[in-house]
């Protein structure tokens, strides 16, 4: 697991506003803590096929369908950022993030968490 990879995920149960069910998601955490197999966890951004997220805004991050080897146009939810078991990834990776699109989800959990 390398931060930037995108997983299919379980998000199951949720409550309330967070995103759930089956999706793609985008590893965040750090790959010193991802390669550790003591450690269970993984920090996550959703994505979302919504059409409410599909405008820009300072924690959203937009994909075209086939971009980093998504399916559909979705949109990367920084305000929904999340940790996780890693039992809940599903498969192997089924993208990455280029570079350009990195750096642009690194500015939106920034502008989310304040740092």
């Amino acid at each position: 697991m390398v931060r930037g990879e995108i997983y299919f995920l379980d998000l199951a149960p949720r409550s309330g506003s967070e995103e759930k069910g089956r999706r793609p998601c985008i590893l965040v955490s750090h790959d010193a803590f991802t390669s550790n197999p003591r450690w269970a966890s993984a920090t996550v951004v959703p994505l979302t096929t919504s059409p409410r997220w599909q405008v820009p805004s300072p924690t959203v991050v937009l994909f075209q369908a086939g971009e980093c080897g998504l399916p559909k146009s979705c949109a990367a939810l920084a305000h929904q950022v999340t940790t996780v078991d890693k039992s809940k990834m599903i498969g192997p990776p089924i993208g990455k993030l280029t570079p350009a699109k990195q750096s642009e989800l690194e500015q939106s959990l920034r502008n989310y968490l304040v740092l």
